[in-house]
């Protein structure tokens, strides 16, 4: 490896072990050799979710998100030389032979991120997620093979399940950060269902018709859950550390449906708790044989 490949590198590490600690840990359960290359799609990813934070207007965040979406497509402007996450990301294309399209469509569906419109229902959210998380581990798994190419229908299919999973914990738990800023991915049409008026839950208040509504989303997800868990086992072994994170998701979505608690409250895991659970789903047989 170059001294620009290792800069690199070393640059994609420090980003995902500060913006997306699950996705750091897990990598640490995968052989060293492909730690990397599942390294630069948790960085490209930390990128892309970030911009929503970085910008005031939605404007901006869409030329950003552009120009990533230029990257993959080739274009002039989309240029990766100084700009170590896109030097990583083309690189894991290339060594993998991974597709851009996924890519390119959890580029299209982070445009969401940039507005404060609420996900009207489960026919959006799902494939939403699909095509966010569950893209994510799709190539992650695809990059962690072998025997991923032979697989790579089912491997598809396993992470649009393991997508909404994961999805979904993340979106519970991020709550209360969503609330303080007006924006709310909880299906609209749950929420109506059990009486919650957005205003008042961006407000902090309904929270027994939100807990009923949580309860609800929740349900949905563990049976995403159980049909993952399910067809994972058919998978080959070498890729199932790429669905790891699935252990911290079905652990926090047990916490998270507890009745006790205010889902007003910050959700928190400690660094411990979560490379606790990921050594314990390394060595179960529901993520490897």
């Amino acid at each position: 490896m170059s001294a620009a490949g290792d800069s690199d590198a070393a640059f994609c590490a420090a980003l995902v072990r500060e913006a997306d600690f699950d996705r750091y840990a897990a990598t640490l359960f995968v052989p060293p050799e492909k730690r990397r290359s599942l390294l630069a799609l948790a960085a490209f990813n930390a990128e892309i979710v970030r911009v929503r934070g970085q910008v005031s207007q939605p404007l901006p965040g869409e030329i950003r998100l552009q120009w990533w979406s230029d990257l993959l497509a080739g274009s002039s402007h989309g240029d990766a030389g100084g700009n170590p996450v896109a030097a990583e990301l083309l690189r894991v294309i290339e060594r993998h032979a991974l597709p851009v399209a996924p890519l390119t469509r959890l580029i299209e569906a982070r445009i969401f991120d940039l507005y404060n419109d609420p996900m009207p229902d489960w026919s959006v959210l799902e494939p939403h997620l699909a095509e966010t998380e569950g893209a994510l581990m799709s190539l992650s798994a695809q990059a962690v093979g072998p025997g991923a190419d032979q697989a790579s229908d089912a491997i598809d299919h396993v992470a649009r399940h393991a997508g909404v999973v994961v999805g979904v914990a993340r979106i519970v738990a991020r709550l209360p950060y969503d609330f303080a800023r007006r924006q709310l991915y909880l299906p609209n049409d749950v929420l109506q269902r059990h009486g919650c008026d957005l205003e008042q839950v961006f407000g902090g208040q309904s929270a027994p018709a939100l807990k009923a509504a949580l309860a609800d989303v929740i349900a949905d997800a563990r049976k995403h859950l159980d049909q993952a868990l399910k067809e994972m086992t058919e998978l080959p072994t070498a890729v199932r550390p790429a669905f790891l994170s699935l252990a911290l998701a079905r652990r926090d979505l047990d916490q998270l449906a507890s009745p006790d608690r205010d889902p007003f409250t910050p959700f928190d895991r400690s660094r411990l708790a979560t490379l606790w659970a990921l050594w314990r789903a390394s060595r179960s047989r529901t993520f490897r044989k």
